[in-house]
């Protein structure tokens, strides 16, 4: 049957329409990093990321206009201001690129799983293909770069052993058991993106100038920090190291190079990423406290997230996702 005569699914518009918005966005964050990294090593993992998202925003358009569906308005140059002095250091563009690739790794695999058109299913198949190319190279530079932590290791078991006694399950206060693997790999990578995503955070707050919008990222800070702080201190009551996988990579520049629209989507959209990840890291995690931080942090994070929707809906920036058609309004009387 010929694609055009098959609808698009409500999943497949939800796909495409997410990915466009995510891509937009990132590439005004990706041609700012463009305007300084020296680095040779550094300078073509981005360049080759921009030419991706650009690539498949180019394919979602062809395929929205072809299904005479609107394009979403996104971001554009008008966001970005190339001319603004570097905010971050070539160091942090990688991890930013690195970051972004996890994230992408999630929203392509989630979404092939539920999309069936041939042009779509082959979009999102390929891009994850893509995705996970860019994000190996990223994490290779991260390592030759000795930027990149790695996560906690463990003496090996040498024989299989079985679950004999509730008390694996811990408890809610006092000591607890030792964390096994799933528990300490996930703890790693919970500490590991908020420390990326407070660097961002300290250069979006030290160049933002609207007070109503820097008091919402210092609150994203303090919530970042919040996590870090939960989970290094069970690490330390394991006898284990700390976690501080990056440096400070923020310059002293307070000029902003992103629109206020712009950086109110990108803390929002990484927010609900967050949101997912935390959630898995809580479904994977048998002892109770760990549940009981996983909890409170995803309450937490769903009210920050919800202020970031609301102040970019009361300024009139948050972009309605499509819509069905409204069948009760036709019918009422």
């Amino acid at each position: 049957m010929d694609k055009q005569s098959i609808k698009l699914t409500a999943p497949e518009i939800t796909g495409l329409w997410s990915t466009y918005m995510q891509n937009s966005a990132t590439e005004c964050i990706y041609k700012h990093f463009l305007t300084f990294v020296k680095d040779t090593e550094i300078r073509p993992v981005v360049e080759g990321t921009l030419a991706l998202t650009q690539s498949q925003s180019q394919q979602i358009r062809d395929i929205f206009e072809m299904e005479q569906i609107p394009v979403p308005q996104g971001f554009s140059d008008a966001d970005v201001d190339l001319s603004a002095a570097p905010l971050y250091t070539d160091l942090y563009a990688l991890s930013f690129v690195y970051r972004v690739g996890q994230v992408n790794l999630h929203h392509f695999g989630a979404a092939a799983t539920k999309v069936a058109r041939d042009d779509v299913a082959a979009f999102f198949f390929t891009g994850l293909e893509s995705v996970t190319k860019l994000y190996k190279v990223s994490l290779h530079v991260m390592l030759t770069k000795g930027i990149y932590d790695r996560p906690p290791k463990m003496v090996y078991s040498d024989k299989v052993e079985f679950i004999r006694d509730e008390s694996f399950l811990g408890k809610w206060f006092g000591e607890q058991r030792t964390l096994n693997a799933l528990e300490l790999g996930e703890i790693f990578f919970v500490i590991e993106r908020n420390y990326i995503g407070l660097l961002l955070l300290f250069g979006l707050i030290q160049v933002m100038k609207d007070k109503e919008i820097k008091q919402f990222l210092l609150k994203g800070k303090e919530l970042s920090e919040k996590q870090i702080n939960i989970f290094n201190t069970i690490l330390r009551n394991e006898n284990l190291l700390e976690i501080s996988p990056v440096t400070m990579e923020v310059t002293n520049s307070t000029v902003s190079p992103f629109s206020d629209k712009l950086i109110l989507f990108l803390i929002t959209t990484t927010t609900s990423a967050s949101l997912s990840l935390v959630a898995y890291a809580m479904s994977v995690s048998m002892r109770k406290d760990l549940i009981a931080h996983y909890s409170r942090i995803m309450a937490e994070i769903m009210l920050y997230g919800e202020e970031g929707i609301k102040l970019m809906i009361n300024r009139g920036w948050m972009e309605e996702p499509p819509q069905p058609f409204d069948r009760k309004t036709v019918m009422r009387v």
